[in-house]
């Protein structure tokens, strides 16, 4: 790229105006993973351009940049939009700090956080750094400056608005025709709003500025030659296996002393949720909390030990793996407590946004201690950080899959027509789910064998959730940047069935509103938040 400069910054600068064509005034939607499409394409004919091959284990990362991209823009559930974000970035980083080394595989934690602050500094100094290298090898090469290099005519720009601007308001001061042949200048090019256009300009340079350190750090800094800890460990052992044993050994005898003493507790059923007064949901809420929070913290303890503990003989080593197992079992066992106990509650009250993350958060946190095992029995303890980035993935990708607020409506009115008497069905909190619940919603509405009682209640929750979008749409227009699919399936949705939602009028006299049937019964229209 040093050979020609103007390239990049033309492709970089480029991107910079695409990012505020797609965002400037416009809601998220497809415009995001239009954005990053972009800039993986541009990087990907600049580095190729200069022969800069990306290694094949980098590119197993692109079929994940392309489902979380896709995902911004096909759910709308907030945490699932968040992860989607989220993991859209972080895939582009690990492709951009792994790009010629292609050793993403075998990172260390320490890798992670070295090869992501490595890259922050190369966004910050890299371009600077980049336009003086590439003048020394043109003048070391005894090549002029390239005629159209565009460089110096950009700072010229920058530094000639303000002096033009303040000289032509002294001149329109002085003299009166000039003064409207200026004024009929800003009428026709709007600079009325030239604060603006030079916000705008310089968000752009920013986000090209901060692009071409991207570009430039994947080219000159993604080899992965070395790795941290991969000839010698970071920090030498230093714990004898005495002290480590004893450490170990005593959480072990804790873990299960407590799981023998409430193994009834733990898997005794719905006969023991009342037991010293817990309610459904003191059973569920409380042993679900202190269970995660005692496995997260003796994960972490296992791999402190498993760091810092000398294992000098191989009889040492199988102790210590074997007291390592026992721990992480022993976690399994309280995990899947927690998980029934979650089952209880979800049985009795349903399903929210909170269970069903925990639910799935269960399972992928289940299988990151299976393959902690695995990893102890084999020795691969370096590829802990490998399990714990698949176990990442695997819950990101799990919730748009599984579609969380489309998943809780159909659950929780599947519950309704199997006649759980514990709770009735709490229509209410359907009104503050996302667009993603609507056609679920309406396919329920649909359903012949749906009991009146439920019929009312989801006509009632579409009401009042076509009104607050109304309101919301009379307040916004949306651009074609900003479509989404969940919004566009909504309204598709919403007018199929628009002839029985009209039966209810939405009475607006006081706040909170309510949803009013043809009968005379009120449905309210708020929303109460529970976990």
């Amino acid at each position: 790229m040093k050979t020609n400069p103007n390239k990049l910054w033309i492709i970089v600068l480029a991107l910079g105006w695409l990012f505020d064509f797609l965002f400037w005034k416009n809601a998220p939607g497809v415009n995001f993973a239009i954005f990053w499409t972009a800039c993986l394409i541009a990087g990907f004919y600049l580095l190729l351009s200069n022969r800069h091959r990306p290694h094949r284990n980098t590119l197993l990362l692109l079929p994940l940049f392309g489902f979380f991209a896709a995902v911004t823009f096909i759910r709308s559930e907030p945490m699932t939009t968040f992860l989607a974000y989220t993991f859209t970035m972080s895939t582009l980083t690990l492709f951009t700090v792994t790009y010629l080394g292609g050793r993403w595989i075998k990172y260390s934690l320490v890798d992670y956080v070295t090869k992501v602050l490595s890259l922050v500094g190369s966004i910050l100094t890299r371009p600077i750094i980049f336009t003086s290298d590439a003048r020394k090898a043109q003048a070391e090469a005894g090549s002029q400056p390239s005629k159209y290099n565009f460089m110096p005519i950009l700072r010229g720009l920058v530094i000639a608005l303000p002096i033009v601007a303040i000289f032509a308001s002294l001149l329109a001061s002085a003299d009166a025709v000039f003064n409207q042949r200026l004024e009929n200048f800003v009428d026709v090019f709007k600079l009325e709003n030239l604060p603006e256009y030079i916000f705008r300009m310089i968000y752009i340079l920013v986000i090209g500025y901060g692009l071409a350190g991207i570009f430039l750090h994947a080219a000159n800094f993604s080899t992965d030659e070395k790795l941290a800890g991969e000839e010698k460990p970071i920090i030498p052992p230093f714990l004898g296996f005495i002290e480590s044993s004893i450490v170990l050994g005593s959480v072990v005898a804790l873990f299960v002393t407590f799981v023998v003493i409430q193994f009834q507790y733990f898997f005794g059923g719905n006969t023991n949720i009342h037991v010293e007064g817990y309610t459904y949901a003191e059973y569920a809420r409380k042993g679900f909390g202190e269970l995660v929070t005692v496995a997260f913290f003796a994960l972490m303890m296992l791999l402190t030990l498993s760091a810092v503990t000398k294992r000098e003989t191989e009889t040492q080593r199988k102790i210590y793996s074997g007291l390592g197992v026992a721990l992480v079992a022993l976690l399994l066992v309280m995990l899947v407590s927690a998980y029934q106990r979650l089952n209880l509650y979800e049985a009795a009250y349903g399903f929210s946004r909170l269970r069903t993350y925990t639910h799935v958060f269960l399972i992928w946190i289940g299988l990151l201690l299976v393959a902690t095992i695995a990893l102890e029995i084999t020795r691969k303890e370096r590829m802990f950080a490998f399990a714990m980035l698949i176990a990442s993935f695997g819950f990101a990708i799990s919730l748009p899959i599984l579609n969380v607020d489309a998943f809780i409506v159909n659950q929780n009115i599947q519950r309704e027509l199997n006649g759980t008497d514990v709770e009735d069905l709490d229509f209410q909190y359907f009104v503050q789910l996302s667009d993603d619940a609507i056609p679920p919603l309406v396919d329920a509405l649909q359903t012949p064998s749906l009991p009146d009682s439920v019929h009312e209640k989801v006509a009632a929750a579409l009401a009042c959730i076509r009104y607050s979008r109304d309101q919301q749409l009379n307040d916004r227009e949306y651009t074609w940047q900003s479509f989404h699919f969940s919004r566009v399936n909504a309204d598709n949705a919403l007018k199929s069935v628009k002839s029985k939602i009209d039966t209810y009028e939405i009475d607006t006299s006081e706040y909170p509103y309510n949803a009013v049937s043809s009968s005379g019964e009120e449905f309210p229209c708020y929303s109460y938040y529970y976990d």
